[in-house]
Parts: C-alpha cells; sequence; structure tokens
C-alpha cells in the first residue's frame, strides 16, 4: 500500500536529499536499486511509477558510467516481469530492499552480459564483412598493395595486416608469388 498522498511530496525530498547524501558512499549499481526501490514503494504517480523509477535508474547508472546509457535495463525487467513484482512484493512486505537490489544487480548483470555478447557478435561481423571486401578487391586487383587496400576500405594499414594474418590463419588467402 503507497503512502497517504499527502506524505508523498516530503517522502520524494527525503528520497533526494538521502540520495545527494550518500551519492559518493555507495556504489552507484547499489544506490541506484535502492532509490528504484524507494521510488516505487512513494508511488508519487497515478500510474507510470515503475516506468518512472527503471528511468531513474538509467540515469542514475549513466551518469556513474556512459555505457549504461545503452543498457537494456528495462528490457531486462521485462523479460523478469513477474519476478520484478514479486520481488517488490516480497520487499514491500518484509520492510527492507535487500531482496530487490539482489533482484535488480543480477538483472543488470544480466544485460551487461547480453550487451557484450552482442558487441563481440557485432565485431565479429564487421571483421567478416572487412575480410570479405578485402577478399574481393584481392580477386579484382590481384597485385594490389595493403596501403591502397587500406585506402580503399578506410582502414589503417596495420588493420588490413590484422586481417590478412586472420584471414592466412583461417586458410582463406595463401601468399603465391607470380615471376
Amino acid at each position: 500500500m503507497a503512502p497517504p498522498h499527502k506524505l508523498v511530496p516530503s517522502l520524494m525530498d527525503n528520497l533526494f536529499n538521502w540520495m545527494n547524501e550518500v551519492n559518493d558512499k555507495i556504489n552507484p549499481l547499489i544506490l541506484s536499486s535502492i532509490f528504484h526501490y524507494e521510488f516505487v514503494f512513494i508511488h508519487p504517480f497515478s500510474d507510470g511509477n515503475g516506468r518512472t523509477a527503471r528511468l531513474w535508474q538509467t540515469v542514475i547508472l549513466s551518469h556513474w558510467e556512459k555505457a549504461f546509457t545503452y543498457l537494456p535495463i528495462e528490457s531486462m525487467i521485462k523479460k523478469n516481469q513477474e519476478e520484478y513484482y514479486t520481488t517488490i512484493q516480497n520487499c514491500n512486505n518484509n520492510g527492507e530492499s535487500t531482496e530487490f537490489i539482489e533482484f535488480m544487480l543480477k538483472v543488470i548483470d544480466e544485460a551487461v552480459d547480453d550487451m557484450t555478447e552482442i558487441q563481440k557478435t557485432t565485431q565479429e561481423t564487421t571483421q567478416e564483412t572487412t575480410q570479405e571486401k578485402m577478399i574481393e578487391l584481392i580477386k579484382k586487383k590481384p597485385n594490389i598493395t595493403q596501403t591502397q587496400m587500406a585506402k580503399a576500405l578506410g582502414l589503417s594499414r596495420d588493420g588490413i595486416s590484422y586481417n590478412i594474418k586472420k584471414l592466412k590463419e583461417a586458410g582463406k588467402l595463401e601468399r603465391t608469388r607470380f615471376c
């Protein structure tokens, strides 16, 4: 049950004051989770409290570390929506937010893992695409230099050398000498 509406302004002031006081004493992962839970508990709006709390959590985390700007915490909570609401209810019943903090840390960890996997896949795809373009250039002009390839593909010569090495290791490219 949300607090009486007359208490909401002072509860919100207390929440923001507390957050400012402990900002450099509590890790932002935990601070943002506590803020999230307390905001939902205070329930200052008739609708949208969870979305607003998740937005605030993202803002707090992205202020600490820019990578959180792009982390899909909202999506991860939606994926675990039933557990999210159950955890909030458990914390309300117990009068403390430890279970919610643990839940949010798990969700954030999963979101970081997912983003890491996406970045890895994107890098691999980009590398494969670059290597495919290199092979096409070599097919069109077998005597192309690394410098010419770098210019054509907008890469550094070191980037071309690296990809040539990877293509050789994969057995996709072999050096031959023409007489």
